[in-house]
């Protein structure tokens, strides 16, 4: 654990929080995810070794709390009222980031892990049929990461990245890339669209719906600031 020698609540806040993946625990908690196996699909290059120590850390100072599931060995955590107050703190460096330090799309900051987790904790069930499948394909993906399926049914949405054997109700087909950008708001589904960036067939419902079940992220809106532009120009 940093030790910053200082009485500065900042200082004091930060040597707990500023430890790599602590403050992205904090984040996946905040979205809803409650297993190790959830925190896990959030932040799949975190070892398990540091997750158990953030998560010790975490709970040793009153952030979260582990609780054992009613039936098995598994266990649950939970933000306590010490970490629902990060909430506006996490959003905050979202707006940050995305406004000041946005990614550029490089290689090394694409994960279709990550990406697909994302859209399967915002994907807007209220705006889709109470059965629905939904396949991605990204054909530069590396390998066993190309082909997702979203299977939703009674407002739950599973995640799969094997075929679940159900028919597909709609296909969604672009680059890892290009499937990014629109979920960040740098391109928009029209113009994805348009441009033949995003291939959509299946249901013509639901790809006149796209827009409306389909995120974007929380941060899409935030448009970067223009020093940032002219510098990435």
């Amino acid at each position: 654990m940093i030790r910053y020698g200082q009485y500065c609540p900042i200082a004091k806040a930060l040597e707990l929080l500023a430890e790599r993946w602590t403050l992205l625990i904090v984040r996946e908690l905040l979205m809803g995810s409650r297993r190790y196996n959830e925190l896990r699909r959030g932040m799949p290059l975190i070892a398990p070794s540091v997750m158990s120590q953030r998560l010790k850390l975490l709970a040793n100072h009153g952030i979260i709390v582990r609780e054992p599931e009613p039936e098995g060995r598994a266990y649950q955590y939970h933000l306590t009222a010490a970490g629902e107050e990060l909430r506006p703190l996490i959003m905050h460096l979202g707006t940050w980031g995305q406004r000041w330090s946005r990614s550029r799309m490089a290689a090394h900051d694409l994960d279709a892990s990550l990406l697909m987790w994302d859209i399967r904790r915002n994907v807007r069930t209220d705006q889709l049929p109470e059965r629905v499948v939904i396949f991605f394909e990204f054909p530069d993906a590396r390998k066993g990461m190309k082909q997702w399926w979203l299977v939703v049914e009674e407002g739950e949405v599973d995640l799969c990245l094997e075929d679940p054997g159900r028919d597909v109700d709609i296909t969604l087909v672009a680059s890892l890339q290009i499937m990014t950008q629109i979920w960040m708001g740098d391109i928009s589904l029209a113009r994805a669209r348009a441009g033949g960036l995003l291939k959509v067939w299946g249901s013509s419902a639901l790809a006149r719906s796209l827009g409306k079940w389909l995120g974007p992220s929380p941060f899409a809106h935030v448009a970067p600031a223009k020093q940032w532009e002219a510098k990435a120009a």
